[in-house]
């Protein structure tokens, strides 16, 4: 074959062109699965090669060093490969278009690229530079696109790129960049579009960006960019993008920003204050997002009828009055997120014509009335939260038609009657949440059907009734089981076993008994998961095996169990029994016989129903003081093992000079309280002996002592980290939530401290101490005397003597503090409200024994922590939240302005309201 004939052969294959004369100019295979490296392609074999496109392959290996022989090419298209390495020089090509993107490239961009001065376009996007960017990019006069995002680039944005006046697209998203940004990039008149998001760009944005006159896009989200936003971008009439989210901004929003042009509007996450633009002005707008800013006003002032619209997100602000009909011409709208406001009001049956729409989140507002039935028309409906409003009425049976759904949250609610059996035909549902309602009735069979439920089904906190249904079997993949705190019945069916997914299993505070299935579902349940049933038996620790005797009360006894186990008609009988004892062997003066037959005080939680009096003073040789473990205003606590091997604590009052009144007042007040009470927060009480010369609780023993004890120690406060004071202070909230809002009368405990705050090994914490509580009763004025610990009494109790739930919540409050301090507040409550303690930062606060969180969830638990219990510490009682409202606060741990944590003041969490 002739030389000639052999060099013309390559230009017939697929993807390679020539020139007339036989030379190869273009290499194009892009997308044609090609493996290997190109260390054997001899490019010196190309001297006129023009164009090289091997985009989108699996090459891998380095780019060679010799590509740079290639003094002709003006395009090269490296990207969607496997490369590595550093970028070899190209600087002696004549590179119109270089696009190295999504390769394993790294090292610093080479200086060598600034000498390409035909380059217009240069794309190095999704590799692994490091270092500054090039000022000598500036040099590229000709450059239209400069894509370097996705990289590790570190540094400022050299304000040299200011001089570049041909760039079109400039995007240098998701690297490392810091410093402000330049003032010069408004001499970048002609550029279109400008992404700087995802670095750590700090300082205002440069109010000259408003001269860009071409722009259509502007991306400056996720950075730590502070100040006002700009009145002088009002000026980009052209502006369709406008993304700001995740910045530290503040002050207003320009009301004329939201303008004929713009499709996305996203300010969310930062602190912007004032009320949400004129909506009616955007109708072209397609996606908005003001979530998670301190936006105010009227709701129905700033949003009317968009035919483009399809996302809209105004959650947690501080938005008000009532959604308006309108919402239902948006035809369009495919999420509506309105969540964490105080929006008021009805919920709109015209809702039911956005057939569109997929998320529904209403959550945490102060919605009333009942759930429209004309929600059965959104069949394209994913998510519908609900939760934590004042709805009222019945769930509707409509819902049933909402065949899309996958997430169902109506709880905290004030929802009637029974589940609807036509929820199970909600077939794709992965979460239902119905807790803290006033459903009764029974689970309906056709729950069972939900076989794709995989997060949560949550039915705690209701009336329910009646049988746990073995149809519940069937959620195979269901992985969070909580019907605690109802009022079920019968035996746990055995076809709960075939639960193999459950992770969380939480069936207490029901009527339940009978044996509890030996599978692993349960024996990897927490004991609490099946306390204060009925007469549950079984194999786990806290339980009754089942081959005991369950009999808790015999003749000798002269310490009574209150156990929470036994029906309301047993215990009162008990009881009654045991005073009637006292007093017939008092009134013959035979105390010893009273010790040696004084019956049995266990007979529950495993305990053999055999420990008598002797045992108890044997236990704790007569209370001698090397078992005394606490000291209190009434009495002693003591730790004592007993025969069986359990370990309890004691509390025994001490008679006081002139003040046995008081003494047995105190005692008989614990006594009733913890009877009537059962919350998995709350210290749980055995028994107790009622005798003249000796009275005593019998309670369970918290291992780790009380919360004051481990903060004062800075070994124990060390193992309490974060996380765990978190925890303690939810448990705390949720025990004094129920004393508030779920017994009746309302308990008002008067004397919530660090000191009776008590934690277990695990440190879950529990509240004790019931000696000087209150029920507040309705019909009364509810008089006190000055009691509690010093440093936690509300302020109002010193002038006023008045008792409401409110001083328990400033108690709390400091607890709260004090917990994420490491030390009481008081010199903060003293000064919080004044201009230097509004000044005083959060981060000087947190307790020194800890490291500083890293963490930004755990960061954002600590923001929302410290502004409930500064709302809680407010002089006035009205404006303190109600521990319901706490509660549910907690629960959830709305999001804060965590990304400028260092920088947060009490001044910035003071004024923020907890909904």
């Amino acid at each position: 074959m002739s030389t000639t004939a052999s060099s013309a052969i390559p230009c017939k294959w697929f993807g390679i062109t020539c020139n007339k004369v036989g030379s190869v100019v273009e290499i194009s295979l892009p997308e044609m699965e090609l493996k290997g490296t190109l260390d054997n392609l001899s490019f010196s074999s190309f001297p006129n090669l023009v164009r090289l496109n091997l985009s989108t392959n699996e090459l891998t290996g380095t780019i060679p060093m010799h590509v740079g022989s290639l003094s002709k090419l003006t395009y090269l298209d490296l990207s969607y490969n496997n490369f590595f390495g550093v970028l070899p020089p190209l600087s002696n090509l004549s590179l119109h278009l270089l696009c190295l993107h999504h390769n394993e490239i790294s090292g610093s961009i080479p200086l060598e690229i600034g000498n390409m001065k035909n380059l217009w376009k240069l794309s190095m996007s999704g590799n692994k530079f490091t270092g500054m960017i090039p000022p000598v990019l500036a040099n590229l006069s000709n450059l239209r696109y400069l894509y370097l995002l996705s990289n590790e680039l570190s540094g400022p944005i050299p304000s040299k790129i200011g001089h570049m006046e041909s760039l079109l697209h400039f995007e240098l998203s998701g690297n490392k960049l810091s410093g402000p940004i330049p003032h010069s990039l408004g001499n970048l008149s002609k550029l279109e579009k400008l992404y700087l998001t995802t670095n750590q760009l700090s300082g205002p944005i440069p109010s000259e960006i408003g001269d860009m006159k071409n722009l259509v896009a502007l991306g400056l989200s996720r950075n730590k960019l502070s100040g006002p936003i700009p009145h002088s971008l009002v000026n980009l009439s052209k502006l369709e993008i406008l993304l700001l989210y995740d910045n530290q901004l503040s002050g207003s929003l320009p009301q004329r920003l939201c303008q004929g042009s713009i499709l996305s509007f996203l300010v969310a996450n930062n602190s912007l204050m004032g009320p949400i633009p004129d909506y009616r002005n955007c109708t072209c707008l397609r996606r908005a997002r003001f979530d998670s800013n301190l936006l105010e006003g009227n709701i129905t002032d700033s949003f009317g009828v968009h035919p483009h619209l399809y996302y809209i997100d105004v959650s947690y602000n501080r938005l008000y009055g009532e959604l308006s009909p309108n919402w239902g011409e948006c035809k369009n709208l495919s999420v509506l997120k309105i969540s964490g406001n105080n929006i008021s009001g009805k919920i709109p049956h015209e809702f039911g014509q956005l057939v569109r729409l997929g998320v529904l989140d209403l959550s945490f507002n102060k919605l009333v009335g009942e759930i429209p039935k004309e929600f059965s028309g959104l069949s394209s409906l994913l998510d519908l939260n609900l939760n934590d409003n004042q709805i009222s009425g019945y769930v509707p049976a409509e819902i049933g038609k909402l065949i899309n759904l996958e997430q169902l949250d109506l709880s905290s609610n004030m929802l009637i009657g029974s589940i609807p059996p036509q929820l199970g035909q909600c077939s794709k549902l992965l979460s239902l949440n119905l807790r803290w309602n006033s459903l009764n009735g029974s689970i309906p069979f056709q729950i069972g059907d939900l076989v794709a439920l995989q997060d949560q089904l949550d039915l705690s906190h209701n009336s329910i009734s009646g049988l746990i249904p073995p149809q519940l079997g069937n959620l195979i993949m269901l992985e969070i089981l909580n019907l605690s705190h109802n009022m079920f019945t019968g035996s746990i069916p055995l076809a709960l076993e075939e639960m193999v997914s459950l992770l969380s299993l939480d069936l207490s505070y029901n009527e339940l008994e009978g044996t509890i299935p030996n599978s692993r579902v349960f024996k990897n349940a927490s004991p609490q998961a099946f306390r204060n049933n009925k007469g549950l038996c079984g194999e786990l620790q806290g339980l009754l095996p089942c081959n005991e005797s369950h009999t808790i009360n015999r003749h000798k006894v002269i310490i009574s169990i209150i156990a929470s186990l036994i029906g309301t008609m047993l215990l009162a009988f008990a009881i009654i029994g045991v005073l009637f004892l006292l007093q017939k062997k008092v009134k013959k003066g035979n105390t010893e016989v009273a010790r040696r037959h004084n019956g049995n005080i266990f007979s529950i939680l495993n305990f053999d129903g055999k420990i008598a009096f002797e045992d108890i003073i044997q236990a704790t040789e007569d209370f001698d003081s090397k078992y005394c473990i606490g000291i209190g205003t009434y009495g002693n606590v003591y730790k004592a093992t007993l025969p069986t091997g359990h370990v309890v604590a004691l509390k025994k009052f001490h008679p006081l000079e002139g003040e046995t009144i008081v003494n047995e007042e105190s005692f008989g007040n614990e006594i009733r309280m913890l009877t009537e009470i059962r919350h998995r927060n709350i210290v749980k009480l055995y028994g107790f002996c009622s005798h003249p010369q000796c009275m005593f609780l019998v309670s369970e023993y918290m291992e780790k002592g009380s919360l004051a004890h481990i903060l004062s120690n800075q070994a124990d406060a060390m193992e309490l980290d974060w996380l765990k004071r978190v925890n303690v202070i939810k448990s705390v909230a949720n025990a004094l939530s129920y004393l508030h809002h779920d017994c009746i009368p309302p308990i008002i405990h008067r004397d919530i401290s660090s000191k009776n705050v008590l934690l277990d090994l695990e440190l879950e914490a529990r509240v004790s101490d019931f000696g000087i509580a209150r029920l507040l009763k309705p019909d009364s004025s509810n008089w006190t005397s000055l009691k509690g610990t010093y440093g936690y009494i509300a302020p109002e109790l010193a002038y006023t003597m008045a008792l409401t739930e409110k001083c328990d919540v400033y108690s709390f409050g400091a607890v709260a503090l004090e917990t994420i301090m490491g030390r009481h507040p008081k010199e903060l409550i003293s000064s919080f409200t004044s201009l230097v303690g509004q000044k005083m930062l959060l981060r000087d606060l947190l307790d020194p024994c800890l490291t500083f969180p890293s963490d930004h969830k755990v960061s954002k638990d600590i923001v929302s922590i410290v502004r409930i219990a500064l709302a809680c510490l407010r002089n006035h009682p009205q404006s303190r939240p109600s521990m319901h409202q706490v509660s549910k606060e907690l629960l959830v741990l709305r999001q804060s302005f965590v990304e400028h944590f260092h920088a947060i003041t009490l001044g910035d969490l003071n004024d923020i309201d907890v909904q």
